[in-house]
């Protein structure tokens, strides 16, 4: 560790890039987007925009078929007096309900004890600041695309370390955070092991084959094979991506924008966030005897944690197996998000015993108390947003715009690969209305599952046409439960960052990422390659 500020080298053109077409689409998009009410006031005005909309739409009577069990729906009117009644009774539900909020809560309780006692820092100093540049940026999407073995948990602990990462190395931290949210957003579906997603897919795709294929079963292995790809083919692109396009766009960070620093540091200059940056002082300071002592006592604390919870794990009468001592649906899968926050509260305790942070139980909540009083104004935000999307569901327009856009689709009556990638885009945009995958895949698979099985292709290969579509728009839609948490984060780097600075962040992320994804799915299967065991585009003959 030097004992003075550490210079990163710039591999990249700055001036090119940040003068280029594509920098100037996204600083437009970024600054017609932060000319919007604050977000607050934005969602509050989606809100009102969502009850005149339902409202005309009743009127005219606008009906519709459930895909899933053929149900006749109508657009409800919140205006009407059931939706003055749902607008007045639901306002507590909606919020207290919204999904992410006791998520990230309780993930926060950990993380932020583990932040205030200083063991995130010494971590980094100790060991982030000696792992080569480019290895940083790749290990960081890696994380990300993996993080989804701990479901909706990694969208509140990768994008706040990635972008702590960052800084320390004296790179810009708003980069961090968009390699953080942009690989397990997008990357989301994505993985080397079979998780919770394969299993939950799997079964909606099996439910909607229905009496066309009388037994046939999709397996949540099924996608195996293509999805193991996928992990690396995004977190190449997405290194390349921060490395060549975000990073350089955002160019050097001198602090919060709210104090007018970074004015100065990334529009006045033309260097790269990774070029010409200097590590804080802060960061280039040696470990204390204690911290480093520390550290080595929250790693052996930590390692002690999860070995237990493996060891509980192993047998097949575990109590954290499910009944049948499988781990579908088992306690270990569903309570990842309680094991966590009981793993960073005993590295953190560990730490901050042995460094003094901590020296009297009352340090613990203190500090805990301490870590979410950061938060307040994302609740403020969160109400706002709760409200807007239980508004959006409870008018069925969720539901109305998925049927409408399918039978586009089918209107459309094009066949082979082009039909395919014409479904992929569909889904990719309804993504924007439909945030949860699981829901919008209850819409669609009733619909085409049938109709591409009719054209002869496989129920796995469609879902994952699906799956690719649905994880590639996660981090641009408006309507992201995990949008207000993000912008939380950003805010502690930049105060004057909005929705347009997410939206101009992730945009290449979104659109590269679904380009390379389709590129590889239509080659892999020209070439006839399984997407999983024993599983390929085509149904199998005489199946």
């Amino acid at each position: 560790m030097t004992s003075g500020p550490r210079e990163i080298r710039n591999d990249t053109n700055v001036d090119t890039i940040r003068s280029g077409a594509l920098a100037r689409f996204l600083s437009a998009i970024e600054k017609i987007g932060n000319r919007l009410p604050a977000p607050f006031y934005l969602f509050v005005i989606l809100a009102l925009v969502v009850i005149v909309a339902s409202a005309v739409l009743a009127q005219f009577g606008v009906q519709f078929q459930h895909p899933k069990d053929g149900s006749a729906m109508a657009i409800r009117s919140l205006a009407s007096r059931e939706g003055v009644a749902f607008l007045l009774g639901g306002t507590v539900k909606n919020f207290t309900g919204f999904a992410p909020l006791g998520l990230v809560v309780v993930i926060m309780f950990g993380i932020g004890l583990a932040t205030k006692v200083g063991f995130f820092g010494a971590f980094m100093k100790r060991t982030i600041l000696h792992a080569p540049r480019r290895l940083v940026t790749y290990a960081a999407m890696l994380a990300g695309v993996l993080g989804n073995l701990a479901s909706s948990a990694a969208f509140i602990i990768v994008p706040p370390i990635t972008a702590m990462v960052f800084r320390s190395m004296g790179r810009h931290p708003l980069a961090g955070l968009a390699v953080g949210f942009a690989s397990v957003g997008a990357g989301f579906t994505a993985n080397f092991m079979i998780a919770g997603t394969d299993v939950l897919i799997a079964g909606i795709t099996t439910d909607a084959i229905g009496s066309l294929r009388e037994g046939m079963v999709v397996n949540p292995y099924d996608n195996w094979y293509f999805m193991c790809a996928s992990v690396v083919l995004l977190v190449l692109v997405g290194g390349w991506i921060t490395e060549r396009i975000v990073e350089p766009r955002l160019g050097r960070y001198e602090g919060d924008a709210g104090s007018g620093a970074k004015a100065a540091g990334n529009k006045a200059t033309g260097n790269n966030a990774s070029g010409g940056n200097t590590v804080p002082d802060e960061m280039t300071a040696q470990l204390s005897p204690l911290e480093r002592k520390g550290l080595r006592n929250g790693y052996i604390a930590g390692g002690v944690f999860i070995a237990l919870v493996v060891l509980a794990a192993l047998p097949e009468a575990s109590f954290l197996r499910a009944a049948d001592g499988s781990f579908d649906k088992a306690p270990l899968l569903k309570g990842v998000v309680t094991l966590l926050f009981l793993l960073f509260v005993t590295v953190a305790v560990a730490y901050g015993k042995t460094a003094g942070t901590i020296t009297r139980a009352a340090d613990v909540p203190r500090l805990m108390a301490e870590a979410m009083r950061d938060l307040a104004s994302f609740f403020v935000l969160i109400f706002a947003v709760s409200q807007f999307v239980a508004y959006f569901k409870w008018a069925h327009l969720d539901v109305w715009i998925a049927v409408s856009g399918a039978e586009f689709l089918k209107s459309m009556n094009l066949t082979g690969l082009p039909v395919v990638v014409a479904f992929i885009v569909f889904a990719a945009l309804l993504n924007l209305f439909i945030t949860s995958g699981s829901a919008q895949w209850s819409l669609m698979a009733p619909i085409f599952i049938p109709m591409f099985i009719l054209l002869d292709y496989h129920p796995a290969f469609t879902q994952l046409a699906f799956r690719m579509a649905d994880s590639s728009t996660n981090i641009i839609t408006p309507l992201s439960p995990w949008l207000p948490v993000i912008l939380e984060y950003m805010r502690q780097y930049d105060r004057r960052t909005g929705i347009g600075t997410i939206v101009s962040l992730m945009l290449p992320y979104s659109i590269l990422f679904l380009l390379s994804w389709v590129v590889l799915f239509v080659v892999w299967n020209l070439l006839g390659i399984p997407i999983g065991p024993g599983v390929t585009m085509y149904l199998p003959a005489g199946g």
